[in-house]
């Protein structure tokens, strides 16, 4: 009992493998390089998608805010960028290429409703 207090003493207060994140301390619990490695390639990439996926419910959000206006000539901007960014994200795989078309043809049939009718 005496032999493990000593130990903990002897510890240093912070693990060896730490960062800070946002103002908080974050531990890593692993112990090879190439864990840890991973580990540092998985925030990489998790931080890289949820900004492509946050771009892209932007996109759709001011698109369905365009459509709720009604304005005809910022309506076809915001579609023709909304189909780039789903199709961009397709390639990145944020979403899936059929998830992305089903996307592309609900929201060009809401565009279709709000253009047409004015147009006649």
């Amino acid at each position: 009992m005496v032999q493990a207090v000593f130990l903990a003493s002897l510890r240093p207060a912070t693990p060896k493998f730490s960062r800070h994140v946002q103002g908080k301390r974050e531990f890593r619990m692993a112990n090879h390089v190439s864990s840890l490695k991973r580990t540092r390639q998985t925030e990489t990439k998790t931080a890289i998608n949820r900004a492509n996926k946050s771009k892209l419910r932007g996109s759709l959000r001011s698109l369905r805010e365009a459509i709720a206006k009604g304005d005809a000539s910022t309506l076809k901007a915001a579609y023709s960028s909304t189909v780039s960014a789903l199709d961009k994200s397709v390639q990145k795989g944020i979403i899936h290429k059929n998830t992305a078309n089903r996307y592309k043809a609900r929201l060009n049939a809401r565009v279709k409703a709000v253009v047409a009718p004015k147009a006649a």
